[in-house]
């Protein structure tokens, strides 16, 4: 099942960049479609003012996923490390973690499910991983306790 496959026409309209300025930070991400038609997560993060962080993320209408055991992404990162997050409601005060190595080259990663970790505030919680059942939120977080500039380019998001 394809959650988002960009192009040049893609509607981006429900990807949305949470910054830490919500915490009073100065970082800054975007998010935009680039010449080949790939979804690009750019900006830079500042710890000025205890920030520190940039999140996007794409709320979507309620999955079921009991049929599927994980997510595919193909994607370009510039070598540093990124969190991919799903939430099961948007609502839910926690996400469920993966950490994407990225290397500088195109990557198809594959994420299986049981191996996203809950967590919130940057705090593992102590329950169970991602249950597979259904989702409502993915996205992409980049907090590394340094002030960095960064970009991720993606091409696809599927689930399998």
């Amino acid at each position: 099942m394809i959650l988002f496959d960009f192009n040049s026409n893609s509607n981006i309209t429900k990807w949305n960049i949470i910054n830490d300025a919500v915490m009073g930070g100065c970082s800054k991400g975007e998010f935009y479609i680039n010449p080949a038609g790939c979804g690009v997560f750019e900006g830079q993060v500042s710890l000025e003012n205890n920030g520190g962080f940039s999140l996007l993320q794409y709320k979507f209408n309620t999955i079921l996923a009991v049929t599927f055991s994980q997510v595919r992404i193909k994607l370009k990162g510039d070598g540093k490390p990124y969190q991919f997050r799903i939430k099961t409601n948007r609502n839910d005060p926690h996400s469920y973690n993966a950490l994407v190595q990225t290397t500088g080259d195109w990557q198809t990663l594959e994420i299986p499910f049981n191996t996203l970790y809950p967590a919130f505030r940057g705090k593992r919680l102590n329950t169970e991983n991602y249950p597979g059942k259904q989702l409502e939120t993915i996205g992409f977080l980049i907090g590394n306790k340094k002030a960095e500039v960064f970009k991720l380019e993606i091409d696809y998001i599927v689930l399998e």
